[in-house]
């Protein structure tokens, strides 16, 4: 562990206590260069407040690529929620309150966790190489159902925090709205993979993704249509097969209807997700899909399917939609006003809010995804505030 401090007003603790904490101080960039580079299992680095909030997000996002296990806890003495979701994007895990040693010694103990679990995991990939991914595939041939809603809490809820990795892939390349959802600017997207088609490897990978929190990841679609006609079926094979063989797991949000790059997808998808909202136009497009995943031999006990706004009263029951689409609904997924809310925000709601009834059917359909045993050991998103500690 290290901790940069350019600042002697700014430190925590006397340096006597901090080395006898394990932390070593350096009070430069040049030293902690040196540090890291001696010693590359370093788990945790701790930037002071006198660390400029440019530089620290620069290091962050260039350090989680590098050292992925590595985690990064900044301190300052003001925080803002400007400041946090900046930090956060970076990769930064923690961001607490100079003032409260309490919280930084808990912003600490948490970053750890997640590192230790991380470079465990990475020696586990190690050992056993043909280890893979799982990716599971959001899919309805009806618009407006809420795939990218699902798909986009999805990914936040698997990634618990940071302790698996997870790529997003927003597969609809004409109209995809999981950058503006999400609130990430599109520098890099699946178009620029384009070049690359036939040798992608886990570096371009990487030049593509953005990052949005600690674990996840995102492959954003092309921010205009023309530029996603040139998206081949087998680039999105490629691409697939790539990320599946880096992260834990892979979650695609796909566009309303078949295309070449869908079934893409879906051929090498471990789960599907049909998303079913009560309404007739919805039940007619939802059994076509399905009809058409038999005839594909996509194998029916992979298939999850989520009912949402299941609390609509609309005059159908879910046995009535059950009986619509010919299968049972894996997942009731109430209506809530909180989504378009947490949608306006740029946060999904399964970070905003995690005791939401919404976040909670989320939950449930990610511990579904992971052979999560709920009634021991049930996966849970822990708090978002709480993970910056606290906010002044």
């Amino acid at each position: 562990m290290i901790y940069l401090e350019p600042s002697a007003e700014n430190i925590i603790d006397t340096p006597a206590n901090i080395a006898a904490a394990g932390f070593t101080l350096v009070n430069s960039w040049k030293k902690l260069t040196g540090h890291l580079e001696r010693h590359p299992g370093t788990l945790l680095v701790v930037l002071g407040a006198g660390v400029e909030f440019g530089a620290a997000v620069e290091f962050a996002a260039y350090q989680r690529v590098k050292s992925p296990a590595m985690g990064v806890v900044l301190l300052r003495r003001q925080v803002t929620p400007q400041m946090l979701a900046d930090a956060m994007r970076a990769g930064i895990r923690e961001v607490a309150d100079l003032d409260d040693p309490a919280a930084i010694k808990a912003a600490c103990t948490r970053a750890l966790e997640v590192s230790r679990a991380l470079r465990s995991a990475v020696q586990s990939n190690r050992d056993s190489s043909s280890a893979e991914g799982k990716v599971v595939t959001i899919f309805s041939g009806k618009g407006g159902c809420g795939k990218s809603t699902v798909a986009t809490n999805l990914a936040v809820a698997l990634a618990a925090g940071g302790s698996r990795r997870v790529c997003l892939i927003d597969l609809d390349l004409q109209f995809g709205d999981v950058a503006i959802m999400l609130q990430l600017t599109p520098v890099r997207s699946i178009a620029d993979a384009i070049g690359m088609a036939g040798r992608l490897d886990e570096p371009g990978l990487r030049s593509l993704l953005t990052r949005y929190c600690p674990g996840v990841d995102v492959a954003l679609a092309p921010a205009g249509p023309a530029e996603g006609e040139h998206v081949t079926r087998d680039l999105v094979t490629e691409l697939i097969n790539v990320a599946k063989s880096l992260f834990d797991f892979v979650v695609i949000d796909t566009p309303p209807f078949f295309s070449d790059q869908v079934l893409s997808a879906l051929d090498v998808s471990d789960l599907y997700v049909p998303v079913v909202t009560p309404d007739l136009p919805t039940l007619k497009s939802v059994r076509l899909t399905l009809d058409m995943f038999d005839v594909l031999e996509y194998p029916r006990e992979r298939r999850l399917a989520l009912l949402n706004r299941a609390n609509s009263q609309v005059g159908l029951t879910i046995a009535d939609v059950e009986e619509a689409v010919g299968t049972p609904m894996a997942v009731h997924m109430p209506s809530s006003r909180d989504v378009p809310v947490s949608i306006n925000k740029g946060v999904p709601i399964a970070l905003d809010d995690p005791n939401n009834p919404v976040s909670q059917a989320i939950r449930h359909l990610a511990n579904r995804c992971a052979d999560v045993d709920e009634g021991t050991t049930p996966v849970e998103v822990k708090r978002r505030v709480p993970i910056f500690g606290r906010r002044r």
